[in-house]
């Protein structure tokens, strides 16, 4: 090759989002256009890529006028960031200087290759370790940076083939190293994303058949003829047809080849001869369930990895988890290693202890010939020994299903059992653990549940959906997951991923609507009645199913329980003694009653917290209140979290912040819950003394509106009879709800109203010094509420002077950013630095976050943009820690504009993306709005203004009437600096003097010194550089500060001083900086021709 090779330290990958590496470290390539450049040199790299090809990929099918010109442009700021020699002029193209074998793409095609060749060769575990490394270099889509680009499109088809050829070779790895149900677990969307595909039929079916489920195997074969009748119109291969038969026939098995070395050209290794079948068919008595074993793979692994190593497995949980039908799969699993056979003993029918015995001796096909009367006297221990004798050495698998209400009769069967019989395994299912030594547990909880914010399209990946979604099918033939994708998601949470509650909603599809389920479901046990009529009565409806259980408890059990359901999202020990001592049971009794209630599996232990499934909780609710004791229960409970919320309080200003938060997040359901039984019950000083100290939480977890509607109605307590209550109490419920609801916008004049409320009872029934939140009111409802700068500057003084030193740092705070706002910048950025330190001090996260916020504010501003990038990440950082990501939006909205200040337009991007994942999922219309602004001033500086106007057209279509003034004023003025670019003056004077006009309304003057900018730009284009220079001078004094980095200011200024010469540019500006804010408002109102600086 001619020229310079590429830096042999370089690496490249496409297979996902484009990214170069220099040992190690990301080499930054900036632009989407310079990222389609460069991937298109990779797909063949030492090869030249023709011009018409690099200039379609990277344009498209609209080149910019000079097209070649641009992209001579973009092959120079390639080799900018790659080094010299890297792109080479060749012919009619260019090409990059790169070794193949620093591409992943190419990388990955030689690693798949040698893969295939090393499995074909014999040697499955060096196959599986080559192809699981070739994979892994997979990150997304390849050649991402180009989605859609015809020019890569069959480079994307042949990476994606082999990408597949490879999965499959991998599969068939594992399948020959036996293991099954990760393969099985893979399988479902494969399939699902290339249904014709022989290949993976085939290895589910083997997949299922390995794990012993030999019916769902050949069920498996029958969807696959079916899927392919239905798409192809023909059958299935051979080769699928041989596999189904052999299975139907119980002569498959898997190939087993021993380890080759791979030469350059290998020969496979010959087949060894399949292992003979078992002498004797293994016996037993299981059938196969009618519908399909759906999410329990994780489960069948584990009890199949502890039936190997253990004698004894019980698999516990509460009812209706899916233990029997998962005892089953397990033992189905095993059967071909069970030369005795896999049998099932059903013990939920049996009421009499003595009778144990006698129904696993039933259930292995052993007669007795006394009926179970003339037996009644006849020893337990007969019957035993009988069965052990019976049992003798043979090995086989025994499963004893439901032994929680014969316990200590199915304990002591199985400890006869394990011991008597030395090749015996006993596979038990119950509610609590058979309690004998040798006993390994596994406990059947419920089914994964997806996040509440999940796609439509990531539901069916998690088990309970596809458990739902399977049965749904059943009753409803064409059920559309992703038309009711909402309502599943409700159903499955709120009935905790249960499977078989999720079967019985499911059934109830035949009569309703998935959204009518989900609606009915706070009347789940009249709802969910429709199960099975060859179910146990207790799997008919979910009352039984808890019913059951609650029966086996005993009165201490039961007391307890029923009093449990009142915690609203699980308790701590110190709660449970606290709110349910009393009333027959000791406070020294609880630790063993919720221990005896964990064991019964009607009670979960998470850490140091318990809790309730839903539905056992609704079942404890009914039976709390058939008691006679919910009112004093939930009275305790009241008053227990009132009290953990008031000793919380203090410590949320302070160096305990984060581990206060996370108790009180910890108990945020209980709090809820004791708030609004308080409210309902007409408990007003208990409800209104939770409000007053739950209202800082609420605002530092960024949950202002949810607090702001919870606490409104406990303000109705008081109404008209304000003077029986604590002032105090009185005066901070007010400021809590007042603040909440007026940062998030809802019940706007309720949330005024309240702020007065508290300020007029601290002044008339309180006296100084007042508590932290009441200290703070006044300049909160004159700066935010009524939006009197002066006022709220002054009242800042009396802050400072406070006793409570997170008063002092909250008065330097504000004072700082008034001044700023009031153009006193140097005075403000000292107090905001003198409040960083005393926030510091106190180790309050809040004002330290908010006080670099405003710091890295100055920098950008400045034209700092390191520092101010340092201090912004910091300050994200730690509001995070708090938990209220959505208050770190607008402050990656700096950020980003930091980045793009640095030239880092990459990295700013990428926050912008954060900055969008979070408004989005706050619903922050603002929020959008902001991200829409700063694309579009990037996009204006590119000049690309088809998307500039996108993307002020979108942000100003959700910003709403609430929205801050500041961010209409600069959107507004985005776009008349946009109608100038288009050379539309006469709009764009429109829009900056509207721009001007919302800013003077904000008070805020650095952006009205930033509407002053964009009034001088008007000027310039009108013909008068005289009146933008004397503009630019009047902005850097309302802003006070001399801007130096912002695009528009810098393409202003330079375009000024070449229209005006240096000497006249200063004096003009000078001019502007001594000039009153009336004659400067004055001047850029002033119409096209009127009067300006230099006819004066």
């Amino acid at each position: 090759m001619e020229g310079v090779s590429l830096d042999t330290r370089m690496s490249f990958a496409v297979l996902g989002k484009l990214e170069v590496h220099r040992e190690g470290e990301p080499v930054e390539i900036g632009g989407q256009r310079l990222r389609a450049l460069l991937a298109l040199l990779l797909i063949d790299p030492g090869r030249a890529v023709g011009l018409d090809a690099l200039i379609a990929g990277v344009w498209g099918d609209r080149p910019p006028a000079g097209v070649g010109n641009a992209l001579q442009a973009l092959v120079s700021r390639l080799r900018s960031a790659l080094g010299p020699g890297t792109v080479i002029a060749d012919g009619s193209g260019y090409r990059l200087a790169a070794d193949p074998g620093h591409v992943d793409a190419h990388r990955f095609t030689g690693l798949a290759a040698q893969g295939g060749e090393v499995l074909a060769a014999g040697d499955a575990a060096a196959a599986a370790r080559i192809l699981r490394t070739a994979l892994a270099l997979w990150r997304g889509p390849a050649f991402a940076d180009l989605a859609g680009s015809e020019v890569v499109a069959a480079e994307v088809t042949r990476l994606e083939s082999i990408r597949l050829t490879a999965t499959e070779d991998r599969l068939e790895a594992d399948l020959r190293l036996a293991r099954h149900a990760e393969v099985l677990a893979e399988l479902p969307a494969l399939i699902a994303a290339h249904p014709l595909r022989e290949r993976l039929r085939a290895q589910r079916m083997r997949a299922l058949y390995g794990l012993g489920r030999h019916v769902e195997a050949l069920a498996a074969y029958q969807e696959a003829r079916a899927e392919f009748a239905d798409q192809l119109g023909a059958d299935p291969s051979p080769a699928l047809s041989e596999l189904h038969f052999a299975m139907l026939r119980r002569e498959w098995q898997e190939p087993r080849r021993r380890p080759a070395v791979v030469s350059a050209s290998p020969e496979p290794s010959p087949e060894p001869s399949p292992e003979p079948p078992p002498a004797q068919e293994p016996g037993g008595n299981l059938r196969a369930g009618l519908t399909s074993f759906v999410g329990r793979e994780n489960d069948l692994a584990k009890t199949g990895e502890l039936l190997a190593g253990h004698r004894l497995v019980t698999l516990i949980g509460p009812g209706g988890a899916g233990k029997t039908r998962l005892a089953v799969q397990s033992a189905m699993a095993v059967a071909d290693r069970m030369p005795g056979g896999t049998w099932l003993a059903e013990l939920a029918p049996v009421a009499d202890p003595d009778e144990v015995p006698y129904t696993v001796l039933a259930a292995l096909g052993v007669r007795d010939p006394l009926a179970p009367a003339a037996r009644a006297g006849r020893p337990r221990e007969d019957a035993t020994a009988r069965l052990v004798r019976s049992v003798g050495d043979r090995e086989l698998l025994i499963v004893l299903d439901n032994c929680e209400h014969l316990i200590d009769a199915a304990a002591k069967l199985a400890d006869h059992l394990v011991a008597g019989c030395p090749r015996v395994r006993v596979l038990a299912t119950s509610r609590e653990p058979l309690g004998i030594t040798g006993e390994a547990l596994w406990p059947v909880g419920p089914l994964a549940l997806p996040p509440r914010d999940a796609t439509a399209d990531q539901l069916p990946r998690y088990p309970a959906v596809a458990l739902f979604a399977d049965r749904a099918a059943a009753v409803r033939p064409g059920f559309d997951l992703a038309a009711e994708a909402g309502a599943v998601l409700r159903i499955c949470h709120d009935l905790d991923g249960m499977p078989l509650a999720i079967e019985l909603a499911a059934a109830r599809l035949r009569s309703l609507s998935a959204g009518q389920i989900a609606d009915r479901l706070s009347d789940r046990f009249r709802l969910l009645t429709g199960g099975s009529r060859t179910a146990l009565p207790r799997h008919q409806t979910l009352r039984a199913v808890v019913s059951w259980s609650w029966d086996l408890l005993d009165q201490a059990e039961s007391t307890l329980a029923a009093r449990l359901a009142v915690f609203a999202g699980g308790v701590t020990l110190d709660g449970a003694e606290r709110v349910c001592a009393g009333g027959g049971l000791d406070p020294a009794d609880m630790l063993d009653l919720l221990a005896r209630l964990v064991d019964k599996s009607l009670v979960i232990a998470e850490a140091d917290r318990y809790r309730m499934l839903s539905t056992v909780r609704a079942y404890a609710t009914e039976r709390l209140a058939e008691s006679g004791e919910e009112h004093w229960v939930r009275l305790a409970h009241a008053r227990f979290y009132t009290e953990f919320a008031a000793a919380a309080e203090p410590g949320l200003r302070g160096r305990d912040q984060l581990k206060r938060i996370g108790e009180l997040t910890a108990e945020g359901d209980n709090l809820a819950a004791a708030l609004r039984w308080a409210t309902e019950a007409g408990e007003r000083e208990l409800a209104l003394r939770l409000v007053g100290t739950a209202g800082w939480y609420w605002w530092l977890i960024g949950h202002r509106a949810e607090g702001a509607h919870r606490a409104h109605p406990a303000l109705g307590l008081a109404a008209g009879d304000d003077d029986a209550i604590d002032p105090q109490v009185l005066a901070l419920a007010h400021m809590s709800f007042g603040i909440n609801a007026a940062d998030a916008g809802v019940l706007w004049e309720e949330a005024h109203a309240s702020l007065r409320t508290a300020i007029e009872i601290a002044r008339e029934r309180l006296t100084e010094p007042l508590p932290p939140m009441l200290a703070v009111a006044e300049m909160i409802l004159a700066l935010f509420l009524n939006r009197d700068a002066a006022e709220a500057l002054a009242l800042t003084g009396r802050l400072i002077g406070h006793p409570d030193p997170w008063v002092v740092a909250i008065g330097g705070l504000f004072r700082g950013m008034l001044l700023i706002n009031g153009s006193r910048v140097a005075e403000g950025q000292a107090d905001v630095e003198e409040a960083l330190w005393r926030f510091r001090e106190i180790g309050d996260r809040w004002g330290i976050g908010n006080a670099m916020a405003v710091l890295s504010e100055l920098g950008i501003m400045r034209g700092d943009s390191e520092r101010s990038i340092r201090d912004m990440r910091d300050a994200i950082a730690v509001v995070d820690e708090l938990g209220a990501r959505e208050d770190t939006a607008y402050l990656r909205s700096r950020l980003a504009i930091g980045h793009n200040m640095t030239g880092d337009r990459a990295e700013a991007e990428r926050v912008l993306d954060q900055m969008w994942a979070i408004v989005r999922q706050a619903g922050d219309r603002a929020g959008e709005a902001n991200v829409h602004s700063v694309r579009g001033d990037f996009a204006r500086e590119d000049g690309d203004l088809e998307s500039a106007r996108r993307h002020y057209a979108a942000g100003m279509s959700v910003l709403g009437d609430n929205a801050p003034p500041q961010l209409r004023a600069l959107l507004t003025s985005s776009l008349a600096l946009l109608a100038e670019a288009e050379g539309d003056l006469a709009r764009s004077r429109r829009l900056h003097l509207r721009s001007l006009e919302i800013a003077l309304d904000g008070r805020d003057g650095p952006v009205v010194g930033g509407a002053v900018i964009g009034c001088a730009g008007l000027a310039l284009a009108e013909g008068d550089p005289a009146r933008a220079a004397t503009l630019l001078g009047a902005a850097a004094t309302i802003r006070g500060f001399d801007e130096v980095v912002d695009f528009d200011h810098v393409r202003i200024t330079e375009n000024t001083k070449a229209a005006l010469g240096p000497e006249t540019h200063f004096r003009c500006f000078e001019r502007g900086r001594s000039m009153p804010l009336g004659e400067v408002l004055a001047l850029a109102r002033a119409p096209v021709g009127g009067p300006g600086p230099a006819r004066r």
